[in-house]
């Protein structure tokens, strides 16, 4: 049976707001069930373990879905999602794929979490496919390519955009903005419409722009570990 990881962010504070973050609910459910439905076996990870913080946000009934609506009910799903392994205990070698959601969240805490780099530098250099949505494809801002280049360099990508940022409220308060460090590590970025689903793959690298994109993004890491 095939196996997939899958890393959730641990951070849940929106900057200095005072409001809450963590990972969005569709990309973590939609994918899920994807790749649950065609029978590959999930874990779930985090840097602390345990219960990841969701973004409550991503719960507001107009950005439920049937999927998300269908992980709430799910009671082994939501069992599982309460008992993350951590991050620092996973092995990619006990892995076919990895794919991260976004959510505010990572921008804090995996963008700069030394095992998560890792990890996705030695999927890549174990020639496993790799595949990050919305504001996950972030994460890659300090990985690097054998070399010692910046992974992104030359590759198309893309991500959470600028627009979509502003339209949320939140460019002040983010970090940084995924479309900005895509492009400035040298990323071949592309986008489509705002919040429509819109996913790039280049070699063993697939990122999705929003949450739209999620079940595309996982549909197509599964085709690339067939």
């Amino acid at each position: 049976m095939k196996k997939v990881l899958m890393v959730l962010t641990s951070h849940d504070q929106l900057g200095n707001t005072g409001r809450k973050t963590g990972f969005w609910l569709e990309e973590l459910a939609a994918p899920y069930y994807t790749f649950k439905d065609a029978g590959v076996e999930v874990v779930l990870a985090s840097p602390l373990g345990g219960q990841p913080p969701l973004d409550p946000k991503s719960n507001e009934p107009s950005f439920q879905t049937d999927l998300t609506r269908r992980f709430e009910q799910d009671a082994a799903a939501t069992a599982q999602l309460a008992a993350t392994v951590r991050l620092d205990s996973v092995n990619q070698a006990d892995f076919d794929t990895v794919f991260y959601p976004g959510g505010h969240g990572p921008l804090w805490d995996l963008a700069e979490d030394k095992h998560s780099i890792q990890l996705i530098e030695s999927f890549l250099a174990a020639n496993k496919p790799v595949a990050l949505v919305c504001h996950a494809p972030g994460v890659l801002r300090h990985v690097k390519t054998p070399a010692g280049r910046p992974l992104v360099e030359g590759k198309k990508v893309t991500g959470f955009t600028n627009t979509e940022e502003e339209a949320v409220g939140l460019t002040n308060v983010v970090p940084f903005l995924v479309e900005d460090v895509l492009k400035a590590n040298g990323g071949v970025y592309s986008q489509g419409p705002d919040w429509g689903s819109y996913v790039v793959s280049d070699g063993l690298l697939i990122t999705g722009q929003n949450p739209a994109s999620s079940s595309a993004a996982a549909a197509l890491l599964l085709k690339q570990i067939a």
